[in-house]
């Protein structure tokens, strides 16, 4: 049933409550979901907040999958286990228990209401390309690779570290 679906790359992140303890819990959803298939996990890294500052570091990493399921029906089931670990949408980027994006999905490329593919924003922000670049060489976007686009960003984009805890 893998062999030859597509490879999606998703980035999790955490900065309330049991920070570790959300991240271990989204990975084991995943990876029970019979069409979903986890490959990889990158290290954990630890993050300031970007867009609404006045919050706690997050902890992030990316999660490398293999699924038989479509985009959306993966956003939809991501969204679940958000809504299973009790995430809310109070603050636009504010905190939050839990937060699951889809940023890649082989080479599909969506632009709809509820889901963009590749993720916009993912090419600059340091905290999705460390852990990204740490799974894939590939050339992901734009004829670029994660370690590629991560070199171009600015010092000052970066606050990332990796967290000395793995799950």
């Amino acid at each position: 049933m893998w062999s030859g679906l597509p490879i999606a790359y998703l980035s999790l992140g955490s900065n309330l409550g049991d920070r570790e303890d959300y991240l271990r819990q989204a990975i084991a959803k995943l990876s029970a979901h019979c069409e979903i298939k986890v490959l990889n996990t990158s290290a954990v890294y630890q993050t300031e907040a970007v867009g609404y500052e006045e919050q706690a570091d997050f902890l992030n990493l990316v999660v490398e999958i293999e699924s038989s399921l479509k985009p959306i029906e993966l956003l939809d089931f991501t969204q679940e286990i958000e809504n299973q670990l009790d995430r809310t949408r109070e603050i636009r980027w504010g905190p939050r228990t839990i937060d699951i994006d889809i940023i890649l999905f082989g080479q599909e490329e969506i632009n709809s209401p509820r889901l963009t593919i590749p993720h916009p924003r993912f090419h600059k922000r340091a905290f999705v390309l460390v852990p990204l670049a740490e799974l894939t060489k590939e050339v992901i976007y734009q004829g670029w690779t994660a370690a590629e686009l991560l070199a171009g960003l600015e010092a000052g984009d970066q606050g990332v570290e990796e967290y000395k805890n793995s799950l």
